[in-house]
């Protein structure tokens, strides 16, 4: 038996001598993390993390497979890998693990059979370059996401950002809302300005401000900017003829719209159809932040259950484009002080949904509750099923979806008595079910699904920017599809 087998059947160690071992995982960690390959526990990443990080993941593995991971199985494992020549992908050490128990041989004949397809695929490759169009509160948490993944999987970069100049000190404007931020905290990193030349320096990453009025007559490769995908995160165009002066630009390939899109454009929810997403499409809408918040949930229950109609009620968080008191506003309601009232208004997601899912075209009605919270969503789907079900097996089924499925990324599950609404903020998630919520009476089922409206979505957001830049990481090992569990 290998000292990693042992340490799974005697691993109730001293705190400090995890954390050690903790200490000494985190150079390993970063090395791997400079060639593009970034780790995780059962989904909770070790990328950036201090060894209370690392040893609170080890402590997540409870959720998933029944038992604490320990630094002593894993960190065996983390030098193999940095002995390895690997290509890059998202390596999850918890299921590695998981699975090495049961193998017979050694860890590193095991590690060059699970890991085969990326050995030797460490080739260098451009990232390519991504434009920021508009920088509001989505605006500014996608360049946070940018900034971060850096250099992440040979993938994307963000080269520019365009606004229309307010003043002479602009740039400096700009570059605060981007260091502070009242919901999501301090910028993680270094921010300075480089005002003679438009420029602002990010941990490194050089980000041209670029200031223009109309989205066709910016000559982006006079920057240095060729072939990029451009997000536009305003909201002012929403149909194929207002995006595609994006088009007319020098340097721009594809836009990315971070709202519903109208007419034929394809609304993509990543993790649900992301794969109809081809290379004629030059421009594609991410949908909004709720439709990305209910869709994949909606998705495992029809899948399993069937779903013969239902309704979304979601209490939103107040946005920007709110009245702070109130004031004359051009929709109903949305006049009266953000901060005051729920503000009853419409919602467009759960129409928006058949345009990810066509088999629920004409299946859902909603509305929305506009509250007076900064950030952070609910939805809660109303739904009639075509098939009975109870509320246990509901919840075990979108437990291990969340767990085990390749929608891990989209779809989250609690079952806690105490969590609120702040809990959430800067979840990556595109929905959490709340677990002790869920009401199920034979055909009769309703969930409550939680959302950070800003952060989950803009993550959502940065997934439909690699894939379309090809650079969305291998993951080993493979996730399995939800109609498997």
């Amino acid at each position: 038996m290998t000292d990693l087998q042992a340490g799974s059947k005697n691993w109730h160690d001293d705190w400090n001598e995890r954390v050690e071992r903790a200490q000494e995982m985190i150079p390993l960690l970063h090395q791997l993390r400079r060639r593009n390959i970034v780790t995780s526990i059962f989904g909770a990443l070790l990328d950036g993390v201090t060894d209370i990080d690392i040893v609170k993941a080890h402590r997540y593995a409870r959720r998933i497979a029944g038992t604490e991971l320990s630094t002593v199985q894993t960190l065996p494992m983390v030098r193999e890998l940095v002995s390895m020549d690997l290509g890059p992908a998202s390596i999850d050490l918890g299921r590695l693990v998981t699975r090495f128990e049961g193998s017979d041989g050694t860890l590193r004949e095991f590690l060059d059979s699970e890991l085969a397809e990326i050995i030797g695929t460490n080739e260098s490759k451009e990232p390519v370059d991504v434009v920021l169009y508009g920088f509001g509160r989505i605006g500014r948490l996608l360049a946070r996401i940018l900034i971060a993944r850096e250099g992440t999987y040979n993938g994307v970069r963000l080269r520019g950002i365009v606004v229309r100049k307010k003043g002479d000190i602009d740039i400096f404007k700009r570059a605060s809302l981007l260091r502070r931020d009242s919901v999501h905290g301090a910028f993680n990193g270094a921010i300075t300005v480089d005002e003679d030349n438009d420029v602002i320096w990010a941990n490194g990453t050089k980000i041209q401000m670029i200031y223009a009025n109309n989205p066709a007559e910016i000559d982006y490769t006079s920057y240095g900017i060729k072939d990029a995908i451009l997000v536009d995160n305003t909201g002012v165009w929403r149909d194929r003829a207002g995006l595609e002066q994006h088009l007319k630009s020098k340097g721009i390939a594809r836009v990315l719209l971070t709202a519903p899109g109208k007419g034929d454009l394809k609304n993509v929810v990543y993790g649900i159809n992301h794969t109809d997403i081809t290379d004629a499409d030059k421009i594609v809408s991410a949908a909004s932040c709720t439709t990305n918040g209910i869709t994949p949930v909606l998705k495992v229950i029809g899948d399993r259950f069937g779903v013969a109609h239902g309704h979304v009620e979601t209490a939103h968080s107040f946005t920007n484009d709110q009245n702070l008191i109130d004031n004359f506003h051009s929709g109903d309601r949305r006049g009266r002080a953000a901060g005051l009232n729920m503000v009853l208004t419409e919602t467009g997601a759960a129409k928006a949904v058949s345009k990810a899912l066509p088999e629920f075209e004409g299946k859902l009605t909603g509305n929305a509750i506009r509250v007076p919270t900064p950030d952070v969503s609910m939805a809660v789907l109303n739904l009639e099923l075509e098939k009975e079900t109870t509320r246990e097996e509901v919840n075990e089924y979108l437990r291990n979806v969340s767990l085990h499925s390749d929608l891990r990324q989209q779809i989250s599950y609690i079952a806690s008595p105490e969590v609120v609404s702040t809990d959430f903020v800067g979840s990556t998630h595109a929905g959490i079910v709340d677990g002790l919520a869920t009401i199920s009476t034979g055909k009769h089922l309703v969930l409550y699904v939680w959302y950070d409206n800003e952060y989950g979505y803009s993550n959502q957001v940065i997934r439909i920017v690699e894939e379309l830049a090809g650079a969305r990481p291998k993951v080993i090992p493979a996730r399995v599809s939800p109609s498997e569990l």
